[in-house]
């Protein structure tokens, strides 16, 4: 019969919890990788060069979204080598203190930028001019695979479904949830938005964002030339506000025709709190740190 000490709880060693933020920022440093069972397809120059149900979700060290990884027989195009471009040494990429110590590199930082060892390749529609970045890393687990750049492909689908901005994380998501804090947007003292019927949107490893009633909006807004694409929310349209005589460019987005993940959200206005002051029941939140700050 055991006793209570023979338990692997019961031991000191494992007794000491750990916050899943800090274990995913340590893994940000290293090179990631997850089968999916999900068919994957890619078109290049009006053709279909990718079909695949053997893709791999990839994570270069410091990304924080994935790209798709396929296997050679399965892209109906040439492939051949380019030139490499310079690795990447930690200067590039954007703060997310809460999660990494070092810099992130989100969406915006170009397919180009290694973190990996590895070599480039291209992809070429045979006969024409339709080529797209490839990348194949240097680790056994992805041997027999190419990276591909997912802006340089015509379109993406997973399944029948298209796939916008990025592959989505299998370990990331959004939350949508309505609250009836008081909730406030202020700069300098003066008010853009009031509200209490404001609805909460939690993204992994991101700060929660207030959609806003457009009513409950107090400053002028405008639109601006500004489009943006989230994988999970759709296309968004920017907003600059006017305060008094000074007009805060971008400070402001919407979702008008949201994916069904965000249609919680569809015409609230969010803004961008990192640059503003949030009092949310009176106290004032201390300013998020994030790529848009």
């Amino acid at each position: 019969m055991s006793s209570a000490s023979d338990h692997p709880w019961d031991h000191e060693a494992d007794a000491t919890g750990v916050r899943m933020r800090d274990v995913m920022g340590q893994l940000l440093q290293k090179l990631r990788y997850e089968p999916t069972v999900k068919r994957i397809r890619a078109t290049l120059g009006g053709q279909t060069v990718v079909d695949t149900t053997r893709a791999m979700l990839v994570w270069e060290p410091r990304r924080v979204v994935p790209g798709y990884a396929v296997p050679d027989e399965d892209i109906r195009a040439e492939i051949s080598l380019r030139s490499s471009p310079p690795f990447e040494n930690g200067s590039v990429g954007f703060m997310l203190p809460d999660l990494s110590k070092i810099p992130v590199l989100d969406p915006r930082i170009p397919f180009d930028v290694r973190t990996t060892p590895g070599e480039p390749v291209e992809v070429r529609v045979a006969g024409t001019d339709a080529t797209a970045a490839g990348f194949r890393a240097r680790d056994p687990g992805l041997a027999g695979y190419v990276i591909l750049a997912f802006a340089d492909f015509g379109s993406w689908f997973e399944e029948d479904d298209e796939i916008i901005s990025h592959p989505h994380d299998p370990y990331g998501r959004i939350d949508i949830r309505g609250t009836s804090r008081h909730v406030q947007l202020i700069l300098d003292g003066h008010i853009l938005a009031d509200t209490t019927r404001a609805r909460m949107l939690f993204e992994t490893n991101l700060p929660a964002r207030y959609y806003l009633p457009i009513e409950d909006v107090v400053a002028p807004l405008e639109p601006s030339s500004t489009r943006s694409m989230c994988s999970y929310k759709g296309s968004a349209t920017w907003y600059s506000a006017i305060i008094g005589d000074r007009r805060l460019d971008d400070i402001a987005w919407q979702y008008e025709h949201p994916l069904s993940d965000a249609a919680d959200v569809q015409d609230y206005v969010a803004f961008l709190d990192e640059r503003l002051d949030l009092v949310i029941d009176g106290e004032q939140q201390k300013r998020s740190v994030t790529p848009w700050s």
